[in-house]
C-alpha cells in the first residue's frame, strides 16, 4: 500500500495544482473522488486489464460517472492516468488530493459512528468541541452502527476516539486475558 501512496502523490499534486489554480479545488476533489469510488468498483476494475477495451472507452466512462466529461482538463487528468497504467491508484489520488484540498481550506472531515442516530445539538456540541481540539473547521459526517451497542467512535484522519460500548467491552477483555 506504501508504494500505491508513493506513486499515486506526484499525480494527486499535479491535480490539486491544476485543480488550486483554476480555482476548481471542490469540482477536481469530487470527480477525482467519483472516478475513484467507480474504478475501485469490481465490475469497472475488471475493464482495466481486459484488451478489448480501449483507453479511450474507459476514460469517457469514467468521465461520464465522475462528471468530468465537460472539463476538458479533467478529461485530459484521466487520461494520463490511463496512458501512463494509473487509473487503479484513483481511490488513492482521491484521498490524498481530499487531504491537500483540507489543508488549504482548514477543514477536517470527521466520522462519528454512533450506535443511534445523532440529535442536531448532539451534532452541534459535538461539532464545536472538535473544532476546538482540531484548531480546524469541521465537516461532520453520522453514521449508525448498532453494533457498538451504545456511545460512538470518531475518526478524523489517524485521530480516532472510541468511546463505544463495544469498544469499552473489548479493552475490559483484553486486561482480564492479561491478567
Amino acid at each position: 500500500m506504501a508504494e500505491h501512496a508513493t506513486v499515486a502523490r506526484p499525480y494527486a499534486q499535479a491535480a490539486f495544482e491544476a485543480a488550486h489554480g483554476a480555482g476548481q479545488l471542490a469540482r477536481w476533489g469530487d470527480a477525482i473522488a467519483a472516478a475513484g469510488v467507480a474504478i475501485a468498483d469490481e465490475r469497472v476494475a475488471a475493464l482495466l486489464g481486459n484488451p478489448h477495451v480501449q483507453k479511450a472507452e474507459l476514460v469517457g466512462l469514467l468521465a461520464d460517472v465522475s462528471g468530468a466529461g465537460g472539463d476538458e482538463k479533467l478529461h485530459n487528468f484521466l487520461q494520463l492516468l490511463a496512458d501512463n497504467g494509473r487509473l487503479a491508484l484513483l481511490p488513492e489520488i482521491a484521498a490524498q488530493f481530499a487531504a491537500l484540498r483540507a489543508d488549504v481550506e482548514n477543514t477536517a472531515d470527521v466520522t462519528v459512528t454512533s450506535a443511534l442516530p445523532l440529535t442536531g445539538e448532539q451534532s452541534a456540541k459535538l461539532v464545536e468541541a472538535l473544532q476546538k481540539r482540531l484548531g480546524r473547521t469541521v465537516r461532520l459526517h453520522a453514521e449508525v452502527d448498532p453494533a457498538l451497542v451504545g456511545g460512538a467512535v470518531v475518526r478524523a484522519g489517524d485521530f480516532v476516539v472510541d468511546g463505544s460500548l463495544r469498544g469499552r467491552i473489548e479493552r475490559l477483555g483484553n486486561i482480564m486475558a492479561g491478567a
